[in-house]
């Protein structure tokens, strides 16, 4: 119930960070100005004793965020992967946050394991593990089925994480609706909808038959991509709170040293990790939105396995297809012809000067060309095409908000296993075929051949539709009423990152 108790709940969350000592580590993480340092310590000094004690055997701003709470551990596990924004001492300390949690008693885990699926855990399992890794919302302990001995993975949520989630969220929606009404600039890019889109997204990631069903979608779409696996769940030792996997042996993708030391060729891991994630975002529009170290390991082989598909992102077929067209305007660099999409789709307010939009992207585009690309951050990108979309009215698009924090995540990823990684030319070769797959002569043939089928469908709707609208238009109109057209899109950061990737791409490639 989101009231004034949840005032209480921001209060501690700043004295909190005074207590522990992460208000000036995390500060100087974010290179705040002097000003905001002095007003910090100024209004967090009176509180600090408010705040959560926290572990002191953790780094400050590690031992803040756990003892706050998972919605903030969520938070931490994202910067986990962006050194360049958070600095390396950072990262490293936030990288405990993807799978180095405390756990909780297997006593209590195995309890909920009887509960859930109806049977002792001795029945079901003739090996069942203390916890082998432990994480915001659930740990994972190792087993082996009592019918064949196959060895699984059993991931338990924690006890009572549905409260603790609930009333971390309710507090963020406070915190953004009091800004939304202190900063009205700030409206433009929806806090109350983004606080609600990530509501949808954790409550989902809590009901493990639904992860259990993403993984088995995802299985699916990616069988033929080459270098990737997926473990598949077991669907009659899954449960609400309970779900069981195929075991996957492989080196953490946050151990570095470990995979140049197995002998796996890091350079081209980072390359494959970039690439298998643009296919499935643009190819099958369902991808992993969760994809941190934590979630990623090297197999034996050399094959990366993905796991915890806990949160998932979707792309519509529409918007897949505006993504095509201003990435093709961006290769050919017709600014003007990327504008022109951006407004045809309804990106920008159509009271908005399209040529000054135009130049705008090129703003953007253009300082890519002799650039070197291990130098360009998409964070830098992204702060600067913040910019632009506050300067040209472009509303934030809330479903898409898990595609543009996957692309930091995954190139934060990607940067850790090789620094000098050019992604935008890694990126490349996936968002040309998807541009000939679908912008080609072979690809109007397949629409107008949907088309038909689907007026072949409706064929018997068609008289009665007809009769309805005649009917329809021959009554007396009513008072004019002005409304406005509301299309799909307006994702412009992703969108126009990709572009950028492949406009990189052929500058550097």
């Amino acid at each position: 119930m989101r009231g004034p108790h949840n005032i209480w709940r921001l209060i501690r969350t700043g004295a909190t960070f005074q207590r522990t000592g992460a208000m000036g580590a995390a500060l100087d993480a974010l290179s705040a100005p002097p000003r905001v340092r002095a007003a910090a310590r100024i209004m967090g000094w009176p509180f600090a004793w408010l705040g959560y004690a926290g572990d002191p055997a953790l780094p400050p701003v590690t031992r803040a965020i756990t003892a706050l709470g998972p919605a903030y551990i969520k938070f931490g596990q994202i910067l986990s992967t962006r050194p360049d924004v958070v600095g390396t001492g950072m990262a490293e300390q936030l990288r405990m946050l993807q799978d180095r949690l405390p756990p909780f008693p297997t006593a209590e885990a195995r309890a909920l394991v009887q509960s859930e699926l109806g049977a002792p855990v001795e029945t079901l399992f003739s090996a069942f593990s203390e916890p082998v890794a432990a994480a915001s919302i659930a740990q994972v302990h190792e087993a082996r089925r009592a019918d064949d001995g196959a060895r699984v993975a059993v991931k338990v949520l924690r006890p009572g994480i549905e409260a603790a989630f609930r009333r971390d969220i309710d507090a963020f929606h406070l915190a953004a609706g009091m800004i939304e009404r202190l900063s009205p600039g700030s409206r433009r890019l929806r806090p109350r909808d983004v606080v609600a889109h990530f509501e949808s997204v954790v409550l989902g990631e809590l009901d493990l038959r639904l992860e259990a069903a993403s993984a088995s979608e995802f299985a699916e779409n990616t069988r033929g991509d080459a270098g990737l696996s997926v473990p598949l769940p077991h669907w009659t030792l899954s449960a609400r709170r309970v779900m069981t996997s195929d075991w996957a042996d492989g080196i953490p993708m946050a151990e570095v040293d470990a995979i140049a030391a197995a002998g796996h060729d890091r350079h081209a891991l980072a390359e494959r990790l970039i690439q298998l994630f643009l296919n499935h975002a643009l190819r099958d529009g369902f991808f992993h939105a969760d994809m941190h170290q934590g979630n990623l390991r090297v197999a034996p082989n050399g094959d990366i396995v993905a796991f915890d598909f806990g949160i998932m992102g979707e792309i519509d077929e529409y918007t897949r297809r505006v993504y095509a067209e201003i990435i093709y305007g961006f290769i050919q660099r017709d600014y003007h012809r990327v504008a022109r999409v951006h407004f045809e789709a309804g990106y920008v307010p159509p009271d908005r000067d399209m040529a000054q939009f135009a130049r705008a992207l090129r703003s953007v585009g253009e300082p890519i060309f002799g650039a070197d690309a291990s130098r360009i951050s998409m964070a830098n990108l992204l702060a600067y095409l913040f910019e632009v979309t506050e300067r040209f009215g472009m509303a934030t698009r809330t479903e898409l908000i898990l595609l543009q924090r996957t692309m930091v995540v995954v190139e934060g990823v990607a940067r850790s296993l090789d620094p000098q990684i050019n992604m935008w030319a890694a990126a490349r070769p996936v968002v040309e075929r998807y541009i000939r797959d679908n912008l080609g002569p072979r690809a109007a043939a397949r629409d107008g051949l949907r088309a038909l089928q689907a007026l072949g469908r409706h064929g018997p709707l068609l008289p009665e539709l007809v009769d309805r609208q005649i009917d329809r238009l021959s009554r007396p109109a009513p008072p004019a009423v002005v409304v406005e057209r509301s299309r799909p899109g307006e994702a412009v950061w992703a969108v126009v990152l990709l572009g950028l990737g492949v406009l990189v791409g052929l500058a550097l490639g």
